[in-house]
């Protein structure tokens, strides 16, 4: 499995024992998790996993049963990671149970307006929670997986019950978990938390900016269920993946600035250029209220998708970037030296059957130019002319 992509199917949102139940039911060591679980220096807890259906769907289940009578104190962010660097893991499984405990804690300390290291990790902190996040991480390196996608992550709505009384849905720390790390959040009308702050964590982890299956083949699916029970099939599907070949030759981004000072327009075409993109151009645009702007376009290789939104979100003040792959009808093409009394140039030649068009290089015809004193088009008729006679 090594090397495979992760799918992950958030359409009944995620929590941390639907993940772990689903990558367990996807291939995950089983049995390494229990001798890791059994060595976790925490007491008065037993993990179960097993079967179970949802809705007429079976799917694998994995609960964390805390023994009664056992006191479990409130955590900071300190004892959880006395608890993890204790723990008989590799390092790779400690830091990302490290990592998801950071995120929800910076998350849980800005709705409640304190210091990470003060927050009391109600929930979060109690055994069962931390036994998903050791679990999931373990999971996730069992896997292999080098690349992971999502899906848009479903949340119902209302309120929910917790330890600081009524919360509306999202709860804030999963909100402030989908701000800072940009996820796909989509709210439905059922009623009732689908999201918990330990699946916003994972999928925060997880996600690497892709949404949606892409054109593939499905190699092995894995079915994790929720306990809850909605008008839905309360599951979490995640496959391993290998995704098909691209058919298309090049991606399109594009935006609408109507706010942008041209010098920053100009500096992002020279960063874009910089970048290695196969083009980028602006087009002048009328947009909402009669407003002058721009059309900003970039042509460029899958690759260098990243990059390219990365420029344009920091040196134009766009918001939001469209992208969309396309296929091109593309001339043979090969590059060629003649030689003038001035110097060389190079020249594009492009073939259709028999038909040859030559395109002299701009740069080498401003650079003879200067170094002849003829004019631009005389120079650049004269070398394609020498160009045309070397091919005949």
């Amino acid at each position: 499995m090594q090397g495979k992509t992760l799918y992950f199917e958030c359409y009944s949102g995620i929590s941390g024992d639907m993940a772990v139940a689903a990558l367990l039911d996807l291939g995950a060591d089983a049995q390494g998790l229990d001798q890791l679980l059994a060595g976790l220096p925490l007491e008065g807890f037993r993990a179960v996993h097993g079967r179970t259906v949802k809705q007429g769907i079976s799917a694998r289940d994995f609960d964390v049963q805390v023994e009664e009578g056992v006191p479990q104190p409130h955590r900071h962010l300190a004892d959880i990671w006395t608890i993890l660097d204790a723990m008989p893991a590799e390092p790779a499984v400690r830091d990302m149970a490290k990592e998801m405990f950071r995120r929800i804690g910076e998350a849980e300390a800005k709705a409640h307006g304190i210091p990470a290291e003060q927050v009391h990790f109600h929930e979060v902190g109690a055994v069962d929670s931390i036994v998903d996040i050791v679990s999931a991480a373990y999971c996730l390196a069992s896997l292999g997986v080098e690349r992971v996608i999502l899906s848009p992550l479903y949340e119902g709505s209302g309120r929910v019950r917790c330890a600081h009384g009524l919360l509306p849905v999202p709860v804030p720390a999963v909100e402030n978990l989908a701000q800072a790390y940009g996820l796909p959040l989509r709210v439905t009308e059922t009623q009732g938390e689908m999201i918990t702050p330990t699946g916003a964590a994972i999928a925060s982890l997880l996600w690497q900016g892709e949404v949606g299956l892409p054109p593939c083949r499905i190699l092995k699916t894995g079915i994790g269920a929720g306990k809850k029970d909605f008008p839905h099939a309360n599951i979490l599907r995640a496959s391993l993946i290998e995704p098909l070949e691209e058919t298309a030759d090049i991606w399109v981004l594009e935006t609408n600035v109507d706010d942008c000072p041209g010098e920053a327009l100009g500096y992002a075409l020279e960063k874009l250029g910089e970048a290695g993109v196969r083009d980028a151009y602006f087009t002048p645009v009328y947009m909402k209220k009669n407003r002058p702007g721009v059309l900003v376009t970039v042509l460029c290789d899958r690759e260098k998708i990243r990059e390219a939104e990365e420029i344009l979100f920091t040196h134009t003040t766009t918001i939001g970037i469209r992208r969309y792959p396309v296929q091109r009808s593309c001339l043979e093409r090969t590059f060629r030296q003649v030689e003038t009394p001035w110097g060389g140039a190079r020249v594009k030649q492009c073939r259709l059957g028999g038909r040859v068009w030559n395109y002299p290089e701009y740069e080498d015809v401003r650079m003879l130019c200067e170094a002849s004193g003829k004019g631009y088009g005389e120079m650049y008729l004269l070398v394609q002319a020498k160009a045309g006679k070397a091919e005949g």
